[in-house]
């Protein structure tokens, strides 16, 4: 079994080379701040600041998921925050594949995944019971996001949704919805 200590290492330090050779200037923050794993600058001439919070697996077949607890389903402070999820391949031959997603994205996609599982039609009532804190969403529910390190040069909240599209749905039921205090239940964007 990995080292979950060491794999959180290997995710920081290969987000934060990837963002250096962007044209980023990244600094780990070593659990200084909440939120946020590393905070980095744009070396160009608007000085662009983003808070980026990594979270990495091993493997990355589709079956792959990242648990995303109750922090990560939390809204977003400022238009600033990212989570960049990094999938580590078992095999070393393999490149790290990563992940750009807004936290507001982030924190609807742990929200429906788990609802919509809990509540999926055709499942005995009581049967799913794993309480919201423990939600895992799996690697192919973030697929549109990877490689994206592009939109990290503009606004978290004007990036595109790169959901699966059945998810605007989701959150448009009452099985499933939003969580408290995210700002698309004040203002749901157009199909996604």
């Amino acid at each position: 079994m990995a080292d979950t200590k060491q794999t959180k290492t290997i995710g920081e330090h290969w987000v934060a080379s990837e963002l250096a050779r962007r044209g980023w200037a990244p600094a780990l923050t070593r659990d200084g701040i909440e939120r946020t794993d590393i905070l980095a600058v744009h070396t160009g001439l608007e000085r662009h600041l983003i808070e980026v919070q990594v979270k990495s697996i091993r493997g990355d077949s589709p079956r792959s998921s990242w648990p995303l607890g109750l922090k990560a389903q939390q809204p977003p402070r400022s238009q600033h925050e990212w989570f960049i999820f990094a999938a580590i391949p078992d095999d070393h031959r393999l490149p790290v594949r990563g992940f750009v997603v807004p936290r507001a994205h982030v924190a609807a996609a742990a929200w429906i995944t788990h609802w919509h599982w809990i509540t999926e039609p055709g499942i005995a009532a009581g049967k799913r019971n794993t309480t919201v804190d423990r939600s895992r969403v799996p690697l192919k529910t973030f697929a549109a996001y990877e490689g994206r390190w592009d939109l990290l040069e503009a606004p978290a909240d004007a990036a595109p949704i790169l959901l699966p599209a059945d998810f605007h749905g989701y959150a448009l039921e009452s099985r499933v919805g939003l969580p408290d205090g995210h700002p698309w239940r004040q203002s749901m964007p157009e199909r996604w």
